[in-house]
């Protein structure tokens, strides 16, 4: 088998979601002969919904009114934050939210950043949206898709009434225009993700037909995120790769200005078809990566949101009457990403590096039995945070005793596989990480763990942006980065290490683990894709192109003059239905 770089052969969901029920009912709901009757593409569909569980990941509350708030809330349960009562808050008012990285580009066909998403969920509505449940509901669309006999064709229902920010109509034409630039554009993020599309027909205005060349089983979950953000054709036709200086969407609010490296700005849009569920004139994301000052911004008033608040900052602020901390297990994992063959850029051919690092897959098992996770996590996140050996979190229906096998911390085999590799130690290798605190105590803590391995580990801090710009172009030896997870486990996975995904850093390349994760997007069967998921995972341990280190928790400092503000186990900010205390 072929593989560059080995011996053998993806952060960061975005708007509030209409209060509807999921209409396709789990399939565990199912009586045998009714899901005979459900196409099984369908079934694929409830499958993803039946996802759900992943929330269980952490404790969650069983009381009927779901997760508790505020002080009510105990240590480690997940509190996704409630909807704003209308009578309690008040119109007007502007929000700041303290950001703890600057997005990238605001355009939903190039953009790769969990940040990024924070700012769509205001300005970027999508055909789908996902719940505090992690199920798939409608957003632009009006219902779950329908499907084909044969799963190839897919019918998408399109809300009427609705107007971009530029005034221009909402329709089947616009949602054409987005599938295709997702499609065609050379920097797309988005292609692989929407899998094999072959045609997209629009056979009235109010509909939109997917033509696919093969089933597809994580459509769905990929129409819930930057790849069903449906972008203003008439924008698109004038900005062209420019679109995102000035982004046109359909959303509660528009943009307004960017400051690089300072703040985002988005004003509310008259034109939004739920305008009058809109409470505040204006959002603001201060850019500001150090999370002790976010946390300063958050007391003294200048901020009322803090994302990404540091572990070590979680008590204090959790004790503060004036504070509520939201909460939720992430879906997704931070790893340790090694470059094996991105030479001339992410998205191009594989070349091999000449480095035993990127050419002996030995050395980077070692690397990995140097990593003693529970310790890190214990260490660095006071305990807050999960160990993870695999992108499929323990909780999801995809989940198996594969899929979460994990090597043990063990020094010596570390210095045994080195030896094999017949490398002298201590083997230097250079990291490239985010300068924000937190991960610079996390780099400290790697670098003195597997020196015991025989690694001398330097490290390269840079600021977000040029991190994510790095890694595409290929300049780094390993770097330190994650992923905010989707519901269905293709999109954790083959974006980042199948042959030519438009995330795949590190240059990896394995036509068994290709096959496997092809069979998994083709495979309408829970149990046929649970094995599939388990086989990627076990090759992904043998090459370790990618490590997986451990699974944060979405940590959300709010202040109570603020209602309505939530966030869900995708970790996206949901601000837009927000509003101040009366």
């Amino acid at each position: 088998m072929a593989i560059y770089g080995g011996l053998a052969e993806p952060f960061v969901y975005n708007i509030r979601s209409p209060n509807r029920p999921l209409e396709e009912p789990p399939m565990t709901n199912l009586s045998e002969p009714s899901r005979q009757r459900l196409h099984p593409f369908r079934a694929a569909v409830a499958a993803v919904a039946v996802a759900c569980t992943v929330v269980a990941c952490s404790p969650v509350s069983n009381d009927e009114g779901g997760a508790k708030s505020g002080e009510d809330q105990a240590a480690g349960q997940d509190n996704f934050g409630t909807p704003a009562d209308p009578a309690a808050v008040k119109k007007g008012g502007k929000l700041v939210i303290a950001l703890s990285a600057e997005p990238d580009a605001l355009d939903p066909t190039l953009s790769r950043s969990l940040y990024s998403r924070y700012v769509f969920q205001a300005i970027c509505q999508k055909l789908y949206d996902v719940n505090e449940q992690a199920q798939v509901v409608p957003q632009l669309a009006t219902a779950l898709p329908t499907f084909s006999g044969d799963g190839k064709t897919v019918t998408i229902p399109l809300r009427q009434g609705a107007r971009f920010a530029d005034g221009t109509p909402f329709d089947s034409a616009a949602v054409k225009a987005t599938l295709q630039r997702h499609l065609t554009n050379a920097r797309s993020a988005r292609k692989s993700e929407l899998g094999p599309i072959d045609t997209v027909d629009t056979p009235d205005a109010n509909s939109v037909v997917i033509h696919l060349k093969q089933p597809f089983a994580p459509l769905v979950g990929a129409l819930a995120d930057r790849a069903g953000m449906i972008m203003s054709p008439k924008a698109l036709q004038s900005l062209g790769d420019n679109f995102a200086s000035a982004p046109v969407c359909v959303g509660p609010f528009k943009f307004a200005k960017r400051v690089p490296q300072n703040s985002i700005d988005v004003v509310r849009d008259q034109n939004f078809y739920d305008a009058t569920k809109v409470n505040l004139d204006a959002i603001s994301w201060h850019i500001l990566s150090d999370a002790s000052i976010r946390a300063a911004n958050l007391r003294s008033g200048d901020a009322q949101v803090a994302d990404s608040i540091s572990t070590q900052d979680y008590g204090a602020l959790r004790g503060d009457s004036s504070l509520s901390v939201l909460q939720s297990q992430s879906l997704g994992y931070q790893g340790l990403t090694f470059n094996i063959g991105n030479v001339d850029g992410v998205g191009t051919t594989p070349k091999p590096i000449n480095r035993p690092i990127a050419q002996n897959a030995k050395v980077r098992q070692a690397f990995e039995y140097a990593l003693d996770r529970k310790a890190l996590v214990q260490a660095v996140f006071n305990g807050l945070f999960a160990p993870a050996c695999s992108p499929i979190s323990p909780a999801s229906p995809f989940s198996s005793e594969e899929a979460q096998a994990c090597p043990q911390h063990d020094p010596a085999k570390a210095k045994q596989l080195l030896s094999e590799a017949g490398v002298q130690t201590p083997y230097p290798v250079a990291m490239l990480i985010s300068n924000t605190p937190d991960s610079l105590r996390l780099a400290q803590a790697l670098q003195a763990m597997v020196k015991d391995g025989g690694f001398d580990l330097k490290i390269n801090p840079v600021e977000y942006s040029s991190l994510l710009d790095e890694q595409d172009r290929g300049n780094f030896e390993l770097l330190q980065l994650g992923w905010s997870g989707r519901i269905d486990p293709d999109a954790n996975i083959t974006n980042f290490v199948g042959t030519g995904g438009s995330q795949n850093v590190s240059g990896y390349s394995n036509p068994q683990l290709d096959a496997a994760l092809t069979q998994a997007r083709q495979t309408n069967d829970l149990d046929e894709r649970k094995k599939l998921y388990g086989q990627a995972v076990t090759i992904l341990q043998q090459d370790d192109a990618l490590i997986y280190l451990y699974r944060q928790r979405n940590l959300t400092a709010v202040s109570k003059k603020i209602q309505g503000l939530q966030v869900f186990p995708d970790g996206v900010i949901r601000a837009a239905f927000a509003g101040f205390t009366k």
